[in-house]
C-alpha cells in the first residue's frame, strides 16, 4: 500500500513505535489489576486494549518493509519466547489444578496463561496473513477483515448471532478448539497488515480520525455493555479504525529506534502476572488484603513497579555482548538507510526498481550489513565492482541478482556459476572469452555512449548484435553509464541526452531484429537525481543511497532530502600535557606554543583516514566540541588538541565522521578539506574498523 503524507505541519521526530512501547505494557498490566464494575471503568478497560493491537501492528509494520522475508525468524523467536512463558507458567498452573487433557489445546491454541494467548496467536495469525500479502491490499485487508468480523459475532455481539441456530452451532464448534474468537484466526492477520500496509495520513485527519473512531468506539462500547450480549470485551467495530489513525500519528513522529526498551517491554508482558501472584501473596502473608485487594491502584502500582524492576534485574543477568567498538568502529544508521531508500523510491518513474552500487564494501559502509538490510526491504537487485565482491555478498546470504560491473579474469568464470552471478560484457572481444568458456554465463551487455571507458561503442550496432547470436551468453540485461549528469548545466545537458539517444537507438535496433535485450538501466545516483524521465528498469544509485553526494554543494541543492548513514568514531587512548616549546609527532610536526592538553585517538591514515587532514586541517569532535588535529597522522593513531575539552579523558569517544551534541563532521567536510570526492573519502574506510547496524 502506498505510504503518503501530505502533512504541512512540523512533527518532532523521535523513536515512536519503540516508545510507545512503555506506554502500551502499562496499560496491559493495568488492564489486569483493573476493575470492570461501572460504565466508566468499562469504558478504560476498553481502551486500555489498544496494547496488543498496537503490538501486532508493529510486528507487522517491521515484517512488511523487508517484504516478509523474515517471517521464519520472527515465528522462530515467537515460539522460543512463548516455550519460555509456559515453563514460566508452568508452576502456577499446577498449583490451580489446570495441567488436565484440555491443557494441551489451550498451549497450542489460547496460551497456558490467561496473558500468553497473544503468543500461540502470533504464531497463527502470522502465516497467515504472510500469505495474505502475497495479494494485493487491497484484497488482503479486505479478506482480514471478513475475518475480523466472524471474530466479533463470537465476541461483542455474540448474544445477537447465537439466536441464529445456523450460527449458533457454527460458533459452537469454533468453541470446540478455541476459547474465544479473540485469536490467531480471526483477530491477529488484520492488524498484522494493517501494521505491514504502514498507513501515513497527514497530521490533521490523524487527528481528527483518531478522535472519532475514539468517540464511535465509546459509544459501541458503552451499548454493548448496557445490552448485555458479549461473551467478551476484546473485539469491537470500530477498534480497527481506531487503531489505523493512532498507528499512522506514531509512524509520523517514528524516527530511530530503542532497542532497549523493546527488550525490557517484552519481559514486562511476561513476567507482570508473577508479580501480581506475589504481591497478592505478600498482601496476605502481612495482613494487607483490604489495601492491596482486588482491583485498586496500590495494587496496580505495585506490580507495575516490581514487574518493571525484576524485568530490568533479568536483563542485567543477560550475558554480556562482545564489544564491538573497540579501538575504532562505523556505525551505520538504520533508519537512515531506509529513509533514503523511500526518498530515492519516490522519485523512481513507474517500472523503475532500485539496483544498489554496493561496490567497495558498499562504499565503506560494509557490503554484506547494507545488502542485508537493503534485502529486508524488498530491494533484490545489486551491483558490484568484482567478481569477488559478488561472491562475498552471496556467502552472507544475500538474494536477487548480482551484477558485476568490471572485469572478471576467465580464470573467475566459475565463481559467476557458483554464486550465480551476472557479468558485465566489457566490449566484443570479451564476449568471446565467456562464449568459448563453454558453460552458459548470465550476462549484461555494456554500451559505450561517450564516456569512452568499458563497452561496445553504440554506433557499431553489428558487433552489438553479433553478441546476442553467441550461444552461451545468457543475456538478461544491457546498461550504459551517463558520465556528466552530476550538474544539469547547458553542455552537460546537451551531452547526457546525447548519451541517452544513442544508447534509445541501440535498444531500438535489437528490438527491430527481435532480440529480447531483458533489463534495461542508465542512471546511477546523479542520474536518478537530475534525469528520472530517463530510467529504465534499474536506477543504479550508489552514493545517493549512503546519504550524501559526491560535493557538498550537491547536497544543498538535491531535490530529496538524504540523511548521511555512516558516521567514524574512535576512543581517545590517553589524555597528555604538552607544555609550550614541546613538540609532538612524526618530525616534530607540531610544537606547542603554550601549555596544552592534547588527546591521542586510535586510528590514523590505515584505517582510512586522509593524512592530508594533519597539522590543524581537520578536526575532531570530543563531547560536541571541536579539537583540532595537531602534527601528522600516523598509521594508527592520530593527535588531536584537547585544550578547550577540560572534561575529556581516556576511554572518551572522538567523532570523525558524525554528529556529537549540536555538531556535525560530514564526509563532504573532509572531501573539501583533502580536495577529493566524498565517493573516495568514504570508500577508502579500512577494514579494521568494526562496522556495527544501529
Amino acid at each position: 500500500m502506498t505510504v503518503t503524507n501530505t502533512s504541512r505541519l512540523d512533527v518532532k521526530k523521535f523513536p515512536a513505535l519503540d516508545d510507545f512501547r512503555l506506554l502500551a505494557v502499562i496499560l496491559v498490566v493495568a488492564n489486569h489489576t483493573r476493575s470492570a464494575d461501572g460504565e466508566f471503568l468499562w469504558v478504560l478497560t476498553v481502551l486500555r486494549r489498544v496494547s496488543v493491537p498496537f503490538f501486532i501492528m508493529v510486528s507487522g509494520y517491521f515484517l512488511a518493509r523487508g517484504n516478509w522475508r523474515s517471517t521464519g525468524k520472527f515465528l522462530t523467536k515467537t515460539a522460543m519466547l512463548y516455550g519460555v512463558g509456559v515453563l514460566l507458567y508452568l508452576p502456577l498452573n499446577c498449583y490451580a489444578g489446570q495441567l488436565s487433557p484440555d491443557f494441551f489445546r489451550r498451549v497450542i491454541f489460547d496460551g497456558s496463561f490467561y496473558h500468553l494467548w497473544y503468543l500461540p496467536a502470533l504464531l497463527l495469525g502470522t502465516p497467515i496473513a504472510y500469505y495474505l500479502s502475497r495479494f494485493k491490499p487491497q484484497a488482503a485487508i479486505p479478506i482480514a477483515g471478513a475475518l475480523y468480523l466472524i471474530g466479533l459475532g463470537g465476541e461483542s455481539y455474540y448474544g445477537l448471532v447465537s439466536n441464529i441456530p445456523v450460527l449458533s452451532t457454527i460458533y459452537n464448534g469454533i468453541f470446540q478448539v478455541f476459547d474465544y474468537t479473540r485469536n490467531g484466526l480471526f483477530y491477529v492477520p488484520l492488524f498484522l497488515l494493517l501494521g505491514g500496509a504502514g498507513i501515513v495520513f497527514s497530521r490533521r485527519t490523524s487527528v481528527i480520525g483518531l478522535l472519532c473512531s475514539l468517540a464511535a468506539l465509546i459509544v459501541e462500547a458503552l451499548l454493548l455493555h448496557r445490552s448485555g450480549i458479549q461473551r467478551h470485551d476484546s473485539m469491537y467495530f470500530f477498534f480497527p479504525f481506531l487503531m489505523i489513525f493512532l498507528f499512522s500519528l506514531l509512524l509520523e513522529a517514528n524516527q530511530g529506534e530503542r532497542r532497549s526498551l523493546r527488550q525490557l517491554t517484552t519481559v514486562v508482558y511476561l513476567i507482570h502476572p508473577w508479580c501480581l501472584v506475589l504481591v497478592r501473596g505478600a498482601a496476605k502473608i502481612v495482613g494487607l488484603t483490604g489495601l492491596l485487594g482486588e482491583n485498586t491502584v496500590v495494587l496496580f502500582i505495585l506490580v507495575l513497579v516490581s514487574s518493571f524492576l525484576l524485568s530490568q534485574m533479568l536483563l542485567l543477568l543477560q550475558p554480556s555482548r562482545p564489544v564491538q567498538t573497540g579501538r575504532a568502529w562505523i556505525e551505520l544508521d538504520r533508519a537512515a538507510l531506509r529513509h533514503n531508500v523511500q526518498q530515492l523510491q519516490s522519485i523512481l518513474p513507474e517500472g523503475c526498481a532500485l539496483m544498489p552500487a554496493v561496490k567497495a564494501n558498499a562504499y565503506g559502509h560494509g557490503a554484506v550489513l547494507v545488502a542485508k538490510e537493503l534485502n529486508r526491504l524488498g530491494i533484490m537487485a545489486f551491483c558490484v565492482a568484482t567478481v569477488t565482491e559478488g561472491a562475498e555478498l552471496r556467502r552472507g546470504g544475500i538474494k536477487g541478482e548480482i551484477l558485476v560491473l568490471g572485469y572478471t579474469h576467465p580464470e573467475q568464470f566459475y565463481m559467476l556459476r557458483r554464486y550465480r552471478l551476472t557479468q558485465t560484457v566489457v566490449d566484443i572481444s570479451y564476449a568471446r572469452l565467456p562464449n568459448i568458456y563453454g558453460k552458459k554465463l548470465k550476462v549484461h551487455l555494456k554500451i559505450d555512449t561517450g564516456m569512452h571507458r568499458l563497452g561496445i561503442p553504440a554506433d557499431r550496432k553489428e558487433e552489438v548484435a553479433r553478441v546476442f547470436n553467441y550461444r552461451n551468453l545468457v543475456i538478461t540485461g544491457i546498461f550504459t553509464h551517463l558520465c556528466a549528469a552530476d550538474v544539469r548545466t547547458a553542455e552537460k545537458e546537451k551531452f547526457t541526452m546525447g548519451q541517452a539517444a544513442a544508447f534509445d537507438r541501440v535498444i531500438c535496433d535489437l528490438n527491430k531484429r527481435g532480440f529480447n535485450c531483458g533489463k534495461i538501466h542508465l542512471l546511477s545516483s546523479y542520474g536518478l537525481l537530475q534525469y528520472p524521465e530517463l530510467a529504465g528498469d534499474y536506477a543504479r544509485v550508489g552514493i545517493a543511497l549512503y546519504g550524501v553526494l559526491s560535493q557538498g554543494a550537491d547536497m544543498e541543492s538535491c531535490r530529496i532530502n538524504l540523511r548521511p548513514v555512516l558516521s567514524v568514531k574512535a576512543r581517545v587512548a590517553l589524555v597528555k600535557d604538552l607544555y609550550a616549546g614541546e613538540a609532538a609527532g612524526y618530525g616534530l610536526g607540531y610544537r606547542a606554543e603554550r601549555d596544552r592538553k592534547i588527546a591521542v585517538l586510535s586510528i590514523g591514515y590505515a584505517d582510512g583516514i586522509p593524512r592530508d587532514l594533519s597539522c590543524g586541517k581537520g578536526r575532531v569532535l570530543i563531547a560536541g566540541s571541536e579539537a583540532p588535529i595537531i602534527g601528522l597522522i600516523c598509521m594508527d593513531q592520530m593527535l588531536v588538541d584537547g585544550t578547550d575539552i577540560p572534561d575529556a579523558a581516556a576511554g572518551d569517544t572522538a567523532v570523525l565522521i558524525g554528529t556529537s551534541g549540536s555538531r556535525q563532521i560530514t564526509a563532504c567536510d573532509l572531501a573539501e578539506q583533502t580536495g577529493t570526492i566524498t565517493n573516495e573519502i568514504l570508500s577508502r574506510l579500512g577494514n579494521r574498523l568494526n562496522r556495527i547496524i544501529i
